[in-house]
Formats: C-alpha cells, sequence, structure tokens
C-alpha cells in the first residue's frame, strides 16, 4: 500500500515538473517571439524644448511618446527643459534610429545629428502633429542634417521662415532670462511685504530689495547675449553680454538723454551682436584652418566686442534711449481709457496661443516696462499675469458646471486646471485648445480681454512678474485683482460651457 502510494506521489511530481518545463518553454517562445517583433518596429529619436522649459517641452513629450505606442514605434524623446537635459539621446540612440524630430523653440545641440534625416519644427508641432511628424520621419522626408563644426543650428535642414528663425533666437533668450525675471521678482516683491512690518531701515528689507535687484540688473544683459548665441553661436556670448549691458546705461555722452536704450535697446543688441560674428565667420572663413584656434581665442572676442561697442555707442543707445524716453513718457500719462485698452490687448494675446508668440510678445512687453520704468511698475503684468490665468480656468469651471460637454478623460484633466490656472500656467489649456480651438480659445481671449481691461480699471498693480494666485497677497489692489480674475474666468466658462457641443459619447 505504501508502495502504492509513493508511487503515485512520484508520479504526480514528474507530471508537475513536465508541465512546469512546457510552461517555462513556452514563456522563453513567447519572449523570443516578442523580441524578434521589438526589433521589427522602428526606432526614432526626438528631442523637445520650449522657451520656459516648463509646459511645452514635456507635453511634446508625453504627446510624442503616445502616438509613437499607437503607431507601433519605438521611440525616445529628450527633453531640454527648465531642470535640465532629461533622457540625453547617446551616440547609439541617434546611430540606429531611423530618423530624428527635433521640437523646439529655443536652441538645441544639434552637430550630434550630423549625416541624419532630420524634421526641425515648433514645439507645438510636437504636442498637435505628432503623428505626423512621427509618419514623416518613417517615411524619410526629413532632410539630411550636416553639421557646421559647432553646437549651431545654423545649418537647418528645413528653411524656415524669417518670422520663424526671430522668434526662436528670441525666445532663445527669454528662456535664459526668466530665471533672472521671476526670482529677482519675487525676492523683490518679497522685500515690499518685509517692508509693511519690519520698516524700510531694516536690515532684512535692504537685503532682499538689493538681492532683487541685483538679479534684475542682468535681466538684459542676459537677453541680448542668448539671443546673440542663438545666431552667432559661443563667439557671440561675450560681446552680447557687454551689448546688453551697454543698452542699460544713459546715451548721455553722445546725445542729451537721461534714458538708457533699456529692454528694447536690448534686444536690439543681441540680433545685432548675432549678425555682427556671423559676418565675421563669413569674413574669416578663408584662414587656413591651423588657425581655427586664434579666431576662437582672439578674433572674435576682439572683433566683435569692438563692433558691437562702436554700434551700441554711436548708434543703438542714442536712438533706442529716445525710444524708451517717449515709451516711457507715453504710459506714464496715459489716460485710464488708453490703459484699460492696452491692457485688454495684452491679457487677450495671452490666451490667442497660449504659449506661443502672441503670449510670449505680451509677456516681454510686460516684463520690458517692469524694468524699465522702475521695479514696481507691475500695472500690464497685472493685465497680463490675469490674462494667463483665465484659459485654465475657464476650462476647469467649464468642465465642472456643464460635464456633458466633457468627455470623462476631459473632466478628470479639466480638475488639475484649477491648479494650473491659479499657478499662472497657461499651457494648462493647450490639449483641450488642440482638439477644439474655436470654442476653447474664442471664449478665453473674451474672458482675458474683460479681465485684462478691469485691472487696469482698478489700477492693479503687481509687483513679482510670476506666481499667479500668490501675487494676490503682494498686489496694491486685492480686491481688484481678485475680482478681475473671478469676473474674466467665470465669463470665460460659462461662454464656453453655452457655446461648446455635447460630447459625443454623452450625446446618447
Amino acid at each position: 500500500m505504501q508502495q502504492l502510494f509513493a508511487d503515485a506521489q512520484a508520479a504526480k511530481e514528474a507530471k508537475d515538473k513536465a508541465e512546469e518545463d512546457a510552461e517555462k518553454a513556452k514563456a522563453a517562445e513567447q519572449a523570443q517571439f516578442k523580441a524578434e517583433k521589438r526589433e521589427e518596429r522602428p526606432f526614432i529619436v526626438a528631442v523637445t524644448a520650449c522657451p520656459t522649459g516648463i509646459a511645452h517641452t514635456y507635453m511634446a513629450e508625453a504627446a510624442l511618446k503616445e502616438m509613437a505606442e499607437k503607431m507601433g514605434v519605438d521611440i525616445k524623446v529628450e527633453t531640454n527643459g527648465s531642470e535640465g537635459v532629461k533622457h540625453k539621446l547617446t551616440s547609439d540612440d541617434i546611430s540606429r534610429a531611423a530618423g530624428v524630430i527635433v521640437a523646439a523653440d529655443k536652441k538645441v545641440e544639434m552637430d550630434r545629428f550630423d549625416g541624419k534625416k532630420l524634421l526641425n519644427r515648433p514645439v507645438i508641432d510636437g504636442i498637435k502633429k505628432p503623428d505626423e511628424l512621427i509618419e514623416k520621419t518613417l517615411e524619410g522626408d526629413g532632410a539630411v542634417f550636416h553639421a557646421s563644426g559647432a553646437d549651431t543650428a545654423e545649418a537647418e535642414p528645413e528653411q524656415k521662415s524669417v518670422w520663424s528663425r526671430i522668434y526662436q533666437d528670441l525666445m532663445n533668450g527669454v528662456s535664459n532670462m526668466l530665471p533672472f525675471v521671476v526670482g529677482g521678482g519675487i525676492i523683490m516683491a518679497l522685500s515690499f511685504i518685509l517692508e509693511q512690518f519690519v520698516g524700510k531701515s531694516s536690515m532684512w528689507f535692504t537685503f532682499t530689495n538689493n538681492l532683487g535687484n541685483y538679479a534684475f540688473s542682468f535681466l538684459v544683459p542676459v537677453l541680448a547675449a542668448y539671443i546673440a548665441v542663438s545666431i552667432g553661436d559661443r563667439p557671440a556670448l561675450m560681446p552680447g553680454f557687454v551689448g546688453g549691458w551697454m543698452a542699460t546705461l544713459t546715451a548721455a555722452s553722445v546725445v542729451k538723454a537721461s534714458n538708457p536704450a533699456g529692454f528694447i535697446g536690448g534686444l536690439v543688441a543681441g540680433f545685432v551682436t548675432g549678425w555682427l560674428i556671423v559676418g565675421l565667420k563669413k569674413l574669416l572663413s578663408g584662414m587656413p584652418h591651423s588657425l581655427d584656434g586664434l579666431k576662437t581665442i582672439l578674433l572674435y572676442p576682439v572683433l566683435g566686442l569692438a563692433g558691437i561697442g562702436i554700434i551700441m555707442f554711436f548708434i543703438v543707445n542714442p536712438i533706442f534711449a529716445a525710444v524708451n524716453g517717449a515709451l516711457i513718457n507715453f504710459l506714464e500719462n496715459m489716460g485710464t481709457g488708453n490703459a484699460i485698452l492696452v491692457g485688454a490687448i495684452l491679457a487677450g494675446m495671452m490666451s490667442i496661443d497660449m504659449g506661443g508668440p502672441f503670449n510670449k510678445a505680451a509677456y516681454t512687453f510686460s516684463i520690458g516696462v517692469f524694468s524699465a520704468s522702475g521695479q514696481t511698475d507691475g500695472r500690464w503684468m497685472a493685465a497680463v499675469m490675469v490674462g494667463g490665468m483665465i484659459p485654465p480656468l475657464a476650462i476647469a469651471i467649464a468642465s465642472t458646471f456643464f460635464p456633458k460637454k466633457f468627455t470623462e478623460s476631459e473632466r478628470q484633466s479639466g480638475l488639475s486646471n484649477y491648479v494650473l490656472g491659479l499657478t499662472f500656467i497657461t499651457e494648462g489649456a493647450i490639449p483641450f485648445a488642440a482638439t477644439d480651438p474655436l470654442h476653447i480659445i474664442g471664449s478665453s481671449v473674451i474672458g482675458s480681454v474683460i479681465a485684462g481691461g478691469l485691472t487696469q480699471f482698478w489700477g492693479v498693480n503687481v509687483p513679482a512678474p510670476h506666481g499667479g494666485i500668490v501675487a494676490l497677497a503682494l498686489t496694491n489692489q486685492k480686491f481688484g485683482f481678485l475680482m478681475s480674475l473671478v469676473i474674466g474666468a467665470v465669463i470665460a466658462g460659462v461662454i464656453l460651457g453655452i457655446w461648446r457641443p455635447v460630447a459625443k459619447e454623452n450625446q446618447a
């Protein structure tokens, strides 16, 4: 009896082992099959970058990854964001990729793609047209990129319009300037709060106020330097920086002007320096290659500095000091009606493309006034900030109170737009605007225009270039700021909720 039991137990163990071996063999076969299939999947690489490095960069990354998964394509996306480069592409990644997508609105490292087929598009295309970018890359539509021997995008594979080039160069300067604006502006605003408790003579007020001013003193030089770098690469950095610094000085030594060329002069200095260096490169291109080191170490710095110094001293500073003075005088003497009009226009621009050229132009203008007319002049910053907060808040309100107009996933995303809107991250509205531009942008612009005009009607001044609802604690007119925001957001949200058709999944 015991023998029979032992034999049965042994037979069972043998059967179990055979089944286990069969399962292992099947799993190994499936793993091999998946590996073989994966090897058949095409592989591409991409780089995403936006001026601020906060929203568009990562939204383009997510869109490209999601679309690649749907299309059965393997993709690796490098992000050039506010925290630096993440998921950096290796030489092996680039060499085995079928093609390269660069979705960027600022300068990125390009020479590593030498010899690869490459599509160079604005970052918004990575968000709105990921399927098109991936399809064209797989079909080999991108032109072969030829490096120029430095980290430069001079030899771009696609001819961009003049405006696209200017915008990319400008945004390279703005993106590098923003940390100085935000850090310096908020520290300075903090000093105004401390002043109310400890007084102007306190060390804590003077320390924080001076620290903010120190950061702001680099604003125009950094802007000019990195515009120049975007055009003329590294040799343009030093002369661009000096040209920008010269724009902050008065031009009284040449003409009778008590104002500096300021922010506008700094913009001009950046572009002039960049193209000056490009001209020097062409002028010196006939020199023997053995003297390349001499060009970088001696000729570009000396000739570039001398050239921009002469241009700034005798041409740019005198002209734009007068322009800057006229602008300051106009703003200081502007009546309430004109102020409301300008505030409405600036706020509306923040909603037209939600992080694109119009949005950045309005924000850049408000920063220019902010730095030119005194660091506490945040009249236009109030209009711009409230206008930029409206689109995500309008979506959040509409998706909450008109739920049938949105899909389930849209309603979930709509909740996060409360936070994005209150923290002045306009880009939270882009996924909605990409799928329904007419209703989203139309309603947002109406709400923003009303809110921007109201900030000027109530005389709201925001002494910080960022912060969203946090800036409420810093404003001179807390009621005006809050009411402008609430009225604009509610109007935009109600218009969107009424205007937008019922979502297809809710029509039944």
